[in-house]
């Protein structure tokens, strides 16, 4: 696409941006960059990414390791050799779960260190032939349709049914047939309370934990596996294909630091409370600073020099995800309703194209939320989200996982149609409880 339409001209490559600096004589931001290199413009886009900032815990000792270590989001662009070698993987959440599962065929011996267990579904993901692939090209007017009408931008719809509207064995009956699916219909065309803090949730929750203990031959082993400290959803759901297997291999070994917690890296590999684990590679799977921590790294100063990382101290305050008081003329786009991303965010671009057309066309220098509007929607986002899966478990989700950060829900609470919704309204009041001066 950047060839097609001649983009690359207007596009900088490997620049690391340290700052941006809010000019309030000339209405302009100034964007600083590590080579020198400073860019000046009235409207300052910040598409970070939500899950971009990657975290290492302050593990005492970590410089002192003598062998190889990354995090998975910094993987070497040369690869790792990691056949025959003893590997340690830190982490077993989504990536975690992923990269386990293909390390695990090559790897001498593998020791996962897991503080949280995680409900893990099966993707059962396959080659798709040619002819399938063009009939799902020329439906896409229909799936981007269907996906503008579910909550979370998918194509998969909740049965509208309550699960105890049916019979336990017609239920159960729904269960096996959606786990034996591919994809995301596990959760996303169950009953619709299945993703609603409940009974119908922890009857689910108890299928998947079953799922998971028939798969692991050790019973010692699979109630380690089995999660039993957060609902079914409070967090993302990692997709496996073949993940629960690798632990009936001989060469796998599973710690739970929660049990026995990580007390330094060694030069020879993983101290726990309990024992020393010598490793060769040691693979560091802890996450992201989610949502907020890619913002917060750039140093972006508003109006009076006030910082967005002291802004956003206790919780991002913002109006509708998409732009800060003090912070005129600076979109969000990385907060966009959790889900199917790209569908989610599209129409959030699109709308702040719009918007900044507008202020052009009726000749305005700026636009920021109004003090009122910004303290509803933060009210909003937290009485809303009180209510919703998300909240109901310490995730990347409400910034839990980060030491220090304040626990705020770090997304919108509503649906994605909801929020398309909410947006129009506002734009065809002529931005309401927008400031444009």
């Amino acid at each position: 696409m950047a060839d097609k339409f001649d983009l690359r001209r207007n596009i900088r490559f490997n620049s690391r941006v340290l700052s941006a600096v809010y000019d309030e004589r000339d209405n302009c931001w100034q964007v600083n960059l590590a080579d020198g290199h400073q860019a000046r413009s009235r409207f300052f886009i910040t598409a970070v990414g939500s899950l971009s900032a990657y975290y290492i815990p302050d593990f005492e000792g970590i410089d002192s390791f003598q062998g190889t270590w990354c995090h998975t989001g910094r993987w070497p662009a040369e690869g790792l050799d990691l056949a025959g070698k003893r590997v340690g993987v830190i982490g077993t959440g989504a990536t975690g779960v992923q990269l386990i599962t293909e390390i695990a065929k090559e790897v001498g011996h593998l020791t996962v260190f897991q503080r949280t267990a995680n409900y893990c579904a099966p993707l059962r993901n396959g080659p798709i032939d040619p002819e399938t692939q063009r009939q799902i090209k020329a439906s896409y007017p229909e799936i981007f349709k269907k996906c503008s009408e579910t909550a979370g931008s998918f194509v998969h719809q909740f049965d509208t049914r309550s699960a105890f509207d049916v019979s336990p064995e017609e239920r159960l009956e729904q269960y096996e047939r959606l786990w034996a699916e591919p994809g995301f219909k596990k959760w996303l065309s169950n009953f619709y309370d299945v993703m609603i803090p409940g009974k119908a949730n922890e009857d689910y929750a108890a299928f998947v934990r079953q799922k998971i203990r028939e798969r692991v031959k050790d019973p010692v082993v699979a109630e380690m596996l089995v999660p039993k400290n957060h609902m079914f959803g409070s967090k993302r759901l990692p997709c496996e294909s073949g993940y629960y297997e690798v632990y009936n291999q001989e060469n796998i070994l599973l710690v739970d630091v929660r049990e026995a917690p990580i007390e330094r890296i060694t030069p020879k590999g993983v101290k726990t409370r309990d024992a020393e684990y010598e490793v060769d590679v040691l693979i560091f799977a802890t996450g992201y600073d989610a949502v907020t921590g890619a913002l917060t790294r750039i140093d972006i100063q508003g109006e009076g020099g006030q910082t967005l990382k002291d802004k956003f101290a206790e919780g991002p305050r913002t109006y509708m995800g998409i732009q800060s008081v003090g912070f005129p003329n600076m979109f969000t786009i990385n907060a966009a309703s959790v889900g199917n991303f790209v569908r989610a965010a599209e129409p959030l671009v699109d709308w702040v194209s719009d918007c900044i057309a507008y202020v052009l066309d009726h000749q305005y220098t700026r636009i920021a939320p109004s003090p009122e509007a910004e303290a509803a929607w933060t009210q909003h986002v937290v009485e809303g989200g009180a209510k919703i899966l998300r909240t109901q478990a310490d995730s990347w989700f409400v910034g839990a996982n980060i030491p220090g950060k304040a626990r705020f829900l770090l997304t919108s609470p509503d649906s994605a149609p909801v929020m398309r919704a909410k947006r129009a309204e506002v734009a065809a009041k002529g931005y309401e409880g927008f400031v444009l001066a």
